[in-house]
């Protein structure tokens, strides 16, 4: 932009309750005057309105300009101002697009003031500049009860500028995670984070709130022998496919018809069946991709319209009893990753358009792999290893880290 004595540059803020047609009155009279627009921007917190418009006009056009803007904002009962703005302040403005933009997303049950300060404190420290905050989730009552264990606030902050340490400020975000009761999303805000399109979940402990091998080893009367062998896997004494192998084998004679008493009674993850339903209606395709049973699966499959499940397969015999085997490949981490792959190349979706989600180390694979990778009530390890977690609340979490917004995911039949 040239710099010229008669060139101006005028931020207007405009402030007061809000009503249709205020926008329309303004930019009318700086069209008809020849302002142009370089940046606008508005946003409404309970019926007041904030709107900013920065204009470049003429020494000769911007007296009457601004009378006629300060009148009509009188009539409208408005209150308005005007700043001048340097051309090279401005031009330096310019140079700031240019740099890495971030959104962060803070939720939980309840957000309070001290958990913004801390986390904007970090913001600042790093030299992020916050251009814009907004609520994900509807607004709250005053009769609401703080105490209800299915609440949730969220909000999400759009940041500009280039952070020194990525790593540390991630690290540091999720210190104030872990010891506020909340979770903290840093995402790039590019291409990929606005087109995601497959999203695949482990099922144990994510889906549903069990291991259904648990739930098969109790029925068959080895829930501690299990157990034992899991804890083992988990200490990284036997990998996943040696511990598999192991459960497997000691469910050998359990009825077949088990399993679908176990799956009429799984308990179900809190907010799934919301998630899925603004998934599906969002275009998104859905697999489950898990260690544990195909039967159970593709339960969940029919119950809540998975595009595609990949688990494990249980043999059984003529007389409907479990043989101790499985038949085919374990599915584990390397595997889930390499499902993720496929599934990403038969959808015709760039492997950054992809989200995994899961609570295990076998999940780990698949979370570095997607796009976006989100730790769910998982473990300490997990969490650090995982780019992003979501622990205080459900699985319709999810969506916020998404940008869903609640307003715009309503229920409606």
């Amino acid at each position: 932009m040239k710099d010229n004595k008669d060139t101006e540059l005028i931020l207007i803020n405009v402030t007061g309750v809000d009503r249709p047609g205020v926008t329309s009155a303004l930019t009318e009279i700086l069209g008809r005057h020849n302002a142009m627009i370089l940046d606008i921007g508005q946003s409404t917190i309970h019926h007041y309105l904030s709107l900013g418009i920065l204009i470049k006009t003429d020494s000769k056009t911007s007296g009457d300009t601004l009378k006629e803007l300060l009148f009509k904002a009188s009539e409208l009962n408005l209150n308005i101002r005007f700043t001048p703005t340097g051309v090279g302040d401005y031009e330096n403005w310019v140079t700031m697009q240019g740099k890495s933009r971030w959104i962060i997303t803070m939720l939980g049950r309840r957000l309070t003031a001290d958990h913004i300060a801390k986390l904007t404190a970090e913001v600042a420290a790093e030299g992020l500049n916050i251009e814009n905050i907004k609520r994900l989730t509807g607004r709250i009552s005053l009769k609401a009860n703080d105490n209800d264990p299915h609440s949730k606030t969220c909000i999400e902050m759009a940041v500009r500028g280039n952070p020194a340490d990525r790593s540390g400020l991630s690290r540091r975000f999720l210190e104030i995670a872990s010891s506020n009761a909340v979770d903290i999303s840093f995402q790039e805000d590019n291409v990929f984070r606005r087109t995601r399109r497959l999203i695949c979940f482990d099922m144990d402990s994510t889906l549903i709130e069990t291991e259904v091998i648990d739930e098969l080893a109790i029925r068959a009367g080895v829930g501690d022998q299990v157990k034992a062998i899991t804890e083992r896997a988990m200490r990284g004494e036997i990998d996943f496919t040696e511990s598999f192998t192991e459960r497997v084998a000691l469910l050998k004679g359990l009825d077949v018809n088990v399993m679908q008493e176990i799956a009429e009674n799984l308990p179900i993850t809190e907010g799934l069946e919301r998630m899925m339903t603004v998934l599906k209606r969002a275009g998104y395709k859905t697999a489950i991709l898990s260690g544990g049973f195909t039967y159970f699966g593709n339960y969940l499959r029919q119950r809540f319209g998975f595009d595609y499940v990949y688990a494990n397969e249980l043999e059984i015999d003529a007389n409907g009893k479990l043989t101790g085997r499985y038949v085919g490949d374990v599915v584990d981490g390397r595997r889930k990753a390499e499902l993720l792959k496929l599934l990403a190349q038969v959808e015709n979706v760039n492997i950054a358009q992809t989200i995994a989600v899961g609570d295990g180390a076998n999940d780990l694979p698949m979370l570095a792999t997607a796009g976006l990778g989100i730790a769910f009530h998982a473990k300490p390890k997990v969490k650090q290893t995982a780019e992003q977690s979501l622990s205080t609340i459900g699985l319709d979490g999810v969506l916020y880290f998404l940008g869903f917004k609640d307003s715009l995911m309503e229920l409606r039949k």
